[in-house]
C-alpha cells in the first residue's frame, strides 16, 4: 500500500520527491529507523522523499519491536495507537500512544521499542536528512 501524503505536508517537505538508493545516516555504528528492524525483518517503509526529509510509515504488532537505532530530527504521527515500551540512554519507560497523537524530536542518538500491547501501533515518522 502506496502512503498518499497530504499537500500541505509535501510543500512543507520542500515539494520535490527524490528516486535512488536511501541515504545512509551511521551514528555510533547504528543504522537508521528505516535500516533496522525486527527479527531480520523491517519495520519501517520509505513511503516518500525530498532532498532535506523522507517520510516513514512503521509498524509494530503485539509484540514486535524495532531494534537499537537512531533518528535525526523528526516530527511522528501515530496513525493508531497503543502501548510501547521504550529504551533510551536515560532508561526504560511505557508509554500509551493515543490514535492521533504526534511528537517531535531534536533527534534520538539511540533507542530501541517494542509493543507491549494487544493492537498495532503505526506511527508515521517525518525525518530531517
Amino acid at each position: 500500500m502506496r502512503l498518499l501524503v497530504p499537500a500541505a505536508l509535501l510543500t512543507a517537505l520542500g515539494g520535490c520527491a527524490v528516486t535512488g538508493q536511501p541515504t545512509q545516516l551511521a551514528r555510533e555504528g547504528l543504522p537508521s529507523a528505516l535500516d533496522a528492524g525486527w527479527n531480520g525483518e523491517r519495520v519501517c517503509a520509505d513511503q516518500y522523499r525530498t532532498i532535506t526529509h523522507r517520510v516513514l510509515r512503521c509498524s509494530f504488532p503485539p509484540g514486535v519491536g524495532h531494534e537499537p537505532h537512531f533518528h535525526p530530527a523528526h516530527w511522528g504521527y501515530a496513525l493508531s495507537g497503543g502501548t510501547m515500551r521504550l529504551t533510551n540512554a536515560d532508561g526504560v519507560r511505557e508509554a500509551e500512544i493515543a490514535t492521533g497523537s504526534s511528537y517531535s524530536s531534536a533527534g534520538e542518538p539511540w533507542h530501541h521499542v517494542i509493543n507491549i500491547g494487544d493492537t498495532e501501533v503505526t506511527y508515521l515518522i517525518v525525518e530531517t536528512l
